[in-house]
């Protein structure tokens, strides 16, 4: 039976028993897998079963599925406890999962079943001193973990000697077994110790031995959270040291994945005393919810507790449908964290805070509305917002009014649509307008940058340009603290650029957008001032550089540049997006639409408004504007940007830098100072995580980078294997035709280097669509799938799908070898002379798959490029080498032998030596299987 229907229609388990055998050999462990399957469904003889069971075995074993290998050979040595097959195949598995000396008893029953049996000795010797050797190593462990201890918590060791135990002590917990070792030991109890002394190196060791327990084991992370108490983990991370928040919430992110499903171990029947996690899931998430409110928390430890909420709380793929957690915070925790961003740092009894919280809160409170899935839920986040603000607000007390403005300015920062419906609420704007009248500097401050943050969206701007302009220049004139001056001039600024790019919608008169940017730069270039207050000053730029005249401007003032890069390599990360923002604007990377001709005449026609584009925006201009950016530093700054914390880097962040790393590649000459600078390594995260534009456009930088520099030079050591992925995103039909052009290029000079590259290349299933490309009706596109191919042809797997029948691979092949193009043709010939060195059985087949395989290999050997000739004539040495007599008998009966015979009596000429070498290797094989005789001179 051959057609896969009658295959399902079959009763009979010895049928599907045989057919699963066939698989096997065949090395199709899936389709054996299949069959075996049904064999064991249909099967009522013991017996048999026993040897179904036996066999599909060995399918896992190979399929590297050891824990279902176990599992099947169990189930067949319980038929019959003699069975050596099974016995030795559940060995294997036993050993590749840890479980030694369960395995060395199973070759122990094998090995007395069959005492001369080599296999089974050699095995059981092995395992023995493996399991002798793991036993030593646990007692001299153990002795080890204690030692450290001792040192750790003995007042006389000296300072480096506990340094050193410390740092022990956290490698020895990252391993499972040197974790489980700590955990036996009583190790638990010592750590504790440890966060007793209060000494900061301590507590650090303790709380990073504490993560490296909790890793990847479910059962070992409940019981540390039992034993030591989320309260007291909360309290240790609380703590006013930047150092110990942060090993806290490392901690706490590993209990979490360990308790969510970062455990991937196999329990088996213990699995039912792995207790439900839930309820200690929900204690964490209400413990760090208590600690955004709690005035004992200091500022890093507040950081911290908004980045686990962040980055645990909303649903990771919004696929899933349980968002319970969301909903579960907004209920109990949305007020706490409004209360966070409504803190005035400048009034008394305030929570302690960096300059970081609040735009981690608004980043949070972004997330957590985006998580919502329907408008009775937005509704509800909508309300207690809502109520919360008006609950603040109080004619008799200014410092509420101001906290709510601030809560308001977080929600602005966030959820824009839920601060916008806000501030349309009666009384608001009115509040806001009173604020900046305040007497007050801290009034005027709140007040300013909420009109700022109001002021996002251009609709909402229309009307901020009516009634706040006048208001912000009022203040920006009569106010003498620096502060409040630079934040009315941003939202003079933000107001003044609400037309865009478009040179025709310019807000303010001829000259003020200039004017203001240059005071934002005399402010950004004043390191006298606090980074909070020079912060502003690139927010103002942010805007201003959507005019082509800033632009220009900026990136000529060297000092502005550097203090901006300075700035963006700094502690205080709430900046990246302002600077994100500029970069974007100088490099004019951003979105534009393309208008078509007649569009525009048409709009002209009809008195319609008709985008302007700048004259400094043109190409020339931008390429100049980049050029100065990569002298001033550009490259080292988005470098150290990249690392930001994912909570602050948002996926639109990280979109505008990818959008940035691209433009700066754009020109080829300046592609080795990127590389040369850890431009390649930066964006490599870039590609991998952000928003589906944002690693299209990282990806199409890497290919630029990668198709132009050597891969090696510009992406060193292991980070190389990372970039495949995203050069193979690019290959999809959907992408432009310029993305996979270069991301071909790239693959190809990969694969060229290593079989451990061509590996990787396969593994993320590039081989389909490479193979598709190399039909593409485009020449280059075409030409460069055909190149990559040609240095992946060395790969067994693609060998293989050449043999394969029912596709025309190896046709379009031998026909892309007869085309006009030379590098087409080298290239093609290439990948046909290895795979018919690699395979013998190609060389027929290539003669079956079309009747013009002569006339083409006619036409290499006769080429007049060398590299071409020499491709041709090694294809023929393959095909006469090929073990096919016919076939050779065929090309030796054509006219071949005369081109061989002109080609190998030829001078000796250095120029192409490798081709006369080759013609006369054809020749003398030829003689050696009696095709031609040798010439001989008659005496």
């Amino acid at each position: 039976l051959t057609d896969s229907e009658s295959m399902g229609e079959m009763a009979d388990p010895i049928q599907f028993k045989d057919e699963g055998n066939k698989y096997f050999q065949a090395g199709d462990m899936d389709k054996a897998i299949e069959f075996y399957t049904k064999a064991i469904k249909s099967c009522k003889d013991k017996k048999v079963l026993a040897i179904i069971y036996r066999n599909r075995s060995a399918c896992f074993l190979k399929k590297e599925s050891y824990a279902n290998a176990a599992s099947d050979a169990t189930k067949a040595i319980d038929v019959d406890a003699a069975d050596v097959k099974a016995l030795f195949r559940r060995c294997q598995a036993l050993e590749k999962l840890g479980k030694l000396d369960m395995a060395f008893k199973d070759v122990q029953r094998c090995s007395t079943i069959e005492p001369k049996n080599k296999t089974f000795l050699e095995t059981l010797r092995r395992l023995g001193a493996e399991i002798q050797a793991k036993l030593k190593t646990s007692f001299s462990t153990d002795s080890r973990v204690q030692n450290m201890f001792d040192i750790l918590l003995d007042e006389e060791s000296d300072k480096e000697k506990k340094e050193k135990a410390a740092n022990n002590l956290v490698v020895l917990a990252r391993e499972d077994a040197g974790a489980e070792r700590i955990f036996q030991n009583n190790g638990v109890a010592l750590l504790l110790d440890l966060l007793g002394t209060g000494k900061v190196e301590m507590v650090l060791a303790a709380i990073r031995t504490f993560a490296g327990m909790c890793t990847g084991h479910k059962a070992r992370a409940m019981a540390i959270i039992h034993m030591v108490g989320i309260d007291k983990l909360c309290s240790i991370m609380a703590v006013d040291n930047e150092e110990i928040a942060l090993a806290t919430s490392d901690l706490f992110q590993c209990v979490n994945d360990s308790l969510t499903g970062g455990d991937r171990r196999i329990y088996g029947k213990e699995e039912a005393m792995v207790l439900d996690a839930g309820k200690d899931l929900k204690s964490i998430l209400m413990a760090l919810l208590d600690m955004l409110i709690n005035k004992k928390v200091s500022g890093y430890g507040r950081d911290q507790a908004l980045n686990l909420l962040s980055r645990n709380v909303p649903r990771k793929n919004k696929k899933d449908t349980d968002h319970s957690k969301t909903l579960f915070t907004i209920d109990h925790g949305l007020k706490k964290i409004l209360k966070v961003c409504g803190q005035i740092p400048e009034l008394p009894d305030q929570l302690p805070m960096t300059e970081n919280t609040q735009l981690i809160a608004s980043v949070l409170l972004n997330k957590l509305w985006d998580d919502l899935r329907c408008d009775p839920e937005r509704d509800n986040y909508r309300e207690v917002c809502d109520e919360y603000i008006k609950g603040k607000f109080d004619p008799n007390d200014m410092d509420k009014n101001i906290h709510a403005i601030n809560a308001l300015s977080g929600l602005l920062q966030g959820p824009f649509e839920v601060g916008n419906q806000l501030v349309g609420r009666q009384g608001i704007m009115e509040m806001m307008v009173a604020l900046c009248g305040s007497e007050r500097e801290v009034d005027q401050m709140v007040a300013v940058e909420a009109l700022i943050h109001s002021s996002t969206k251009l609709s909402r701007a229309s009307f901020i340009i009516t009634n706040g302009v006048s208001l912000l220049k009022d203040v920006y004139k009569k106010t003498k603290n620096e502060k409040i001056k630079i934040r009315s001039l941003v939202g003079l600024c933000k107001l003044g650029s609400a037309g865009g790019d478009d040179y025709s919608m310019r807000q303010f008169a001829e000259g003020s957008t200039e004017k203001l940017a240059k005071q934002c730069r005399k402010w950004l270039c004043n390191t006298a001032m606090d980074t909070r207050t020079r912060k502003w000053a690139i927010e103002g730029l942010a805007y201003l550089t959507q005019d082509a005249d800033v632009k220009d401007e900026f990136v000529e003032d060297e000092p502005a540049l550097k203090a901006m890069f300075d700035l963006a390599k700094s502690k205080d990360k709430t900046i990246l997006y302002a600077v994100a923002c500029t970069l974007v604007n100088c490099t004019n990377c951003y979105e534009k639409k393309d208008f078509l001709p007649e569009l525009v005449q048409l709009a002209k026609f009809s008195k319609q408004h008709v985008p302007e584009q700048h004259p400094k925006d043109k190409k020339d201009f931008i390429q100049k504007r980049v050029k100065k950016l990569l002298k001033g530093g550009i490259i080292s700054a988005l470098s150290v940007m990249v690392k930001a914390d994912n909570t602050l880097l948002t996926d639109q962040t990280k979109e505008m830098l990818s959008r940035v790393f691209l433009a700066l590649a754009d020109d080829i000459k300046d592609r080795g100072t990127i590389c040369a600078q850890g431009g390649g390594k930066a964006l490599i995260p870039l590609a991998l995580e952000g928003t589906a534009i944002g690693k299209v456009r990282a990806a199409h930088a890497l290919a630029k980078i990668a198709s132009s520099c050597n891969p090696e030079i510009a992406f060193p050591g292991e980070r190389i294997y990372e970039v495949v992925r995203p050069l193979v995103s690019l290959l999809q039909p959907e992408r432009e035709g310029v993305e996979n052009y270069e991301a071909l290029l790239s693959l190809t000079n990969l694969a060229g280097l290593n079989d451990k590259l061509r590996v990787k290349i396969l593994k993320e299933k590039a081989l389909p669509e490479i193979e598709q490309y190399m039909f593409e009706d485009h020449d280059h596109i075409r030409l460069a799938a055909t190149e990559c191919m040609c240095n992946l042809v060395t790969c067994k797997e693609v060998q293989d799908r050449y043999m394969e029948d029912g596709n025309d691979r190896l046709k379009l092949l031998v026909l892309l070898c007869s085309e006009e193009d030379e590098k087409l043709q080298r290239a093609a010939a290439g990948a046909l002379a290895m795979l018919t060195a690699a395979n013998k059985k190609l060389c027929t087949k290539m003669t079956l798959v079309t009747l013009q395989w002569m006339e083409i290999l006619q036409r290499l050997i006769l080429h007049d490029q060398p590299q071409i000739q020499h491709r041709g004539l090694v294809i023929v040495y393959n095909m006469l080498n090929s073990d096919d007599n016919e076939l050779a008998k065929k090309l030796i009966e054509s006219e071949i032998l005369e081109i061989l015979s002109v080609i190998g009596k030829g001078m000796n000429n250095p120029k192409r030596q490798i081709v006369i070498d080759v013609a006369r290797t054809c020749l003398t094989k030829a003689m050696d299987l009696g095709l031609i005789k040798p010439f001989t001179t008659p005496s």
